[in-house]
């Protein structure tokens, strides 16, 4: 199945932001690379895929949730390059989280 175009990407994931941070969003979206833009997604299905209700959450809590996901979806330990970018592609989920009011998920992702 051939990757979504950057366009199609950031249009969804701006669409998933509250009403108030669509256009935050989207300004922080159009920054991020096409591979940067699909982990987003992969985690935003997680949520969805294995939901048990949203719970508030704190900046500290979200990124535990992050890793919990990054180490669920990697199989095999990572070469010290791609440690790098899967660390650099955490910080952007969390940045594009708080940006667009969507830090509200169930705390099971990953687990």
């Amino acid at each position: 199945m051939p990757a979504a175009p950057k366009s199609v990407l950031v249009g969804a994931l701006s669409a998933c932001a509250d009403e108030s941070q669509k256009r935050e969003a989207r300004r922080f979206l159009q920054g991020l690379a096409t591979d940067e833009l699909q982990y987003i997604a992969e985690f935003l299905g997680a949520c969805i895929l294995e939901s048990q209700g949203h719970v508030s959450s704190s900046r500290t809590q979200l990124a535990e949730a992050i890793r919990q996901f990054d180490r669920s979806r990697r199989a095999v330990p990572a070469a010290a390059g791609a440690v790098q970018d899967q660390e650099h592609k955490m910080i952007l989920l969390l940045e594009y989280l708080c940006r667009s009011g969507r830090a509200r998920f169930s705390m099971s992702v990953g687990a």
